[in-house]
């Protein structure tokens, strides 16, 4: 690793917000690769996953959490809300995401919920669906009341509308230091973690809304032989007809989820993977601690 330039900064820095408003998107868009999956669907992301940004001048490590949920209902929503506040007590800043169009008062508890003495960015997401530009000025007026925050940015996380001065905007907040990871790392999370995420965006994408946000992937097997890998992973649902939602017909939904996550696989992996999925019932696991334990959750 170079030698880093006077002056150059190196931080940790989290993005929160409500469930859905687009933080996986923001996250794989600075990175410029998949390191966090998305869908339509909340609660998609339910773990602290890094994406690391490394420029000429600065090196931002970010924390994509789950969706903050202000109404705690469940053993799984109580856990994931433990991952966002872990995650907040070792960052050097905070990006706050919110919708253009959906401001309201479950951002506004989210908002409370952020240390006091953590510099807040406010990213105002979704700017292109505005049909009037014009409430934009007002909106982060009203919201600029509510907190000093550090910077307020609007911007687009999908088209990469004006991520640049989000960036810039970040790294006046970062402390001066070198950089800790190699330039060329884009995550610190594992092959066999990333894995079982695509498996699990694919679940969430391809089955429509009758599935609910329960449904988890375990790998149960993850082989690598030279640029190839073999993965078994487990997918565990909460019902009997949840089961059948992902098996489809004849099999033809499972069929298309594992060639959808073994595409995308082998495109951030850089190698053939060999992917093998099955499906389990485990009724009530989202509310069971220790089934809860044993898939990677409290």
């Amino acid at each position: 690793m170079n030698a880093p330039a006077p002056g150059h900064r190196t931080g940790f820095v989290a993005i929160v917000g409500r469930p859905n408003v687009g933080k996986s998107t923001l996250l794989n868009q600075l990175v410029g690769q998949k390191v966090s999956i998305t869908s339509r669907k909340p609660q998609t992301t339910r773990h602290r996953v890094t994406g690391i940004v490394t420029t000429a001048d600065a090196q931002f490590i970010f924390v994509d959490t789950p969706g903050f949920q202000t109404a705690h209902g469940g053993a799984l929503n109580q856990a994931l809300n433990r991952t966002v506040t872990d995650s907040l007590a070792g960052v050097d800043a905070i990006v706050l995401v919110i919708e253009a169009e959906q401001f309201g008062v479950r951002d506004e508890a989210v908002l409370k919920l952020l240390p006091q003495d953590r510099p807040v960015i406010l990213a105002i997401n979704k700017i292109d669906r505005l049909k009037d530009k014009g409430v934009l000025l007002p909106l982060m007026q009203r919201i600029g009341s509510l907190r000093d925050f550090a910077a307020i940015v609007p911007i687009s996380a999908q088209a990469g509308v004006q991520c640049d001065d989000l960036l810039r905007a970040i790294r006046e907040q970062l402390p001066e230091q070198p950089a800790i990871y190699d330039e060329d790392q884009i995550t610190e999370s594992s092959e066999r973690f990333l894995a079982a995420e695509l498996v699990r965006e694919k679940i969430f994408r391809l089955t429509g809304d009758e599935l609910p946000y329960t449904a988890n992937v375990v790998v149960e097997t993850f082989e690598t032989e030279g640029e190839n890998r073999k993965i078994r992973c487990l997918i565990v649902v909460g019902r009997e007809n949840h089961k059948a939602m992902v098996i489809g017909a004849g099999g033809a939904k499972l069929k298309e989820i594992a060639t959808e996550a073994r595409l995308d696989m082998e495109r951030l992996f850089g190698g053939k993977v060999f992917l093998e999925l099955w499906v389990k019932v485990d009724r009530g696991w989202t509310d069971d601690p220790n089934a809860m334990r044993k898939y990677g959750y409290g």
